[in-house]
């Protein structure tokens, strides 16, 4: 897999997400930019949406669903022009994943805490089936707080679920604060290891590090899969780095126009 077409592929989409909030003027930035290498890489690498029995994606933080749809928009399913409808009244474009509007969305997620338990069901399903694919589960570090999480996990580790790979986002910030002042998940990686779920951590939005750590995942055939995945919330746009404001919010002009030069001067550095 080439990482530089990996890495250019996700700073585009980022440009898509600042792009649909801006004009929607409400979303939800800051996670939807720190998980987006991760979805990128996903997709590119072990979902073919030509075959009848794919890879599934759940995205539990359905918040998220503006990196979704740029990454659905990358692969000619959703038009650069839909984009433009995100948030709108009658648009296929909610602000949460909605499976019965878009066929390439597997699963229809916001209530959060939920969407591990839909991936655990469809992993059981497909291992019955004898599919030879994967259910992606991609959590947030703020719905690891429920408690439907950890029920979900033992569920897994029962059934030694080996085609489940559940990613932790983990960028620390939660709409209600650090996450672990709210609620202490440390030490998350420890945690996933005794559930014994095969764990890799890794700096999420490090593409290498994201490619090697499915590349490793898809080796594992007696356990799922954790990845816990160090992030950055707002990565790519200067002022949204690590900022609790930009869990959701619109950008004003000027706002928008410092994060497309800020992706701009990134995609000139990784060529």
């Amino acid at each position: 897999m080439d990482i530089k077409h990996l890495e250019l592929l996700a700073n585009e989409n980022r440009k898509r997400i600042v792009q649909m909030i801006y004009k929607a003027k409400a979303g939800h930035p800051g996670g939807s930019l720190s998980v987006i290498d991760i979805l990128t890489a996903i997709y590119e690498m072990d979902v073919d949406f030509s075959s009848e029995k794919r890879s599934k994606v759940v995205l539990s933080k359905g918040h998220a669903v503006p990196a979704q749809y740029a990454v659905l928009a990358s692969k000619g399913i959703i038009s650069e022009e839909e984009l433009g409808t995100f948030r709108q009244v009658n648009s296929r474009l909610q602000g949460h994943p909605h499976a019965l509007d878009i066929k390439e969305v597997d699963a229809t997620t916001g209530l959060l805490g939920q969407g591990l338990s839909i991936a655990v069901g469809m992993a059981l399903v497909k291992k019955h089936e004898h599919e030879n694919n994967h259910v992606y589960a991609i959590l947030g570090d703020g719905e690891m707080q429920e408690g439907q999480i950890w029920e979900s996990l033992l569920q897994a580790s029962h059934y030694k679920l080996n085609n489940l790979i559940v990613i932790l986002d983990y960028n620390k910030l939660s709409s209600s604060g650090p996450v672990n002042e709210v609620i202490n998940l440390e030490p998350i990686v420890d945690k996933f290891k005794a559930f014994s779920f095969h764990t890799i951590h890794i700096d999420g939005n490090d593409m290498q590090q994201v490619v090697n750590a499915l590349n490793e995942a898809y080796t594992i055939i007696d356990r799922p899969i954790a990845i816990i995945a160090d992030t950055i919330k707002g990565k790519g746009v200067s002022f949204m780095e690590n900022n609790p404001k930009w869990h959701s919010g619109a950008l004003l002009d000027e706002e928008y126009e410092t994060a497309m030069r800020d992706l701009e001067r990134a995609k000139e550095e990784i060529q």
